[in-house]
């Protein structure tokens, strides 16, 4: 499986943002990351953006 080379922290911090209003197309052209990935990484890590990292 190919690693991510983004760190937990980094999705969990880009999910924060777009949790406080930040567009979703605003935080991908920022990575450098499809919108599709974003969707992914809301799917797999809903609920861990509460957590401290």
């Amino acid at each position: 499986m190919k690693k991510s080379k983004f760190t937990k922290g980094q999705i969990i911090k880009a999910l924060k943002e777009n949790k406080e209003g930040r567009k979703v197309g605003d935080i991908s052209r920022e990575m450098g990351i499809d919108t599709s990935t974003f969707y992914y990484w809301r799917k797999k890590y809903g609920g861990a953006w509460r957590l401290p990292t």
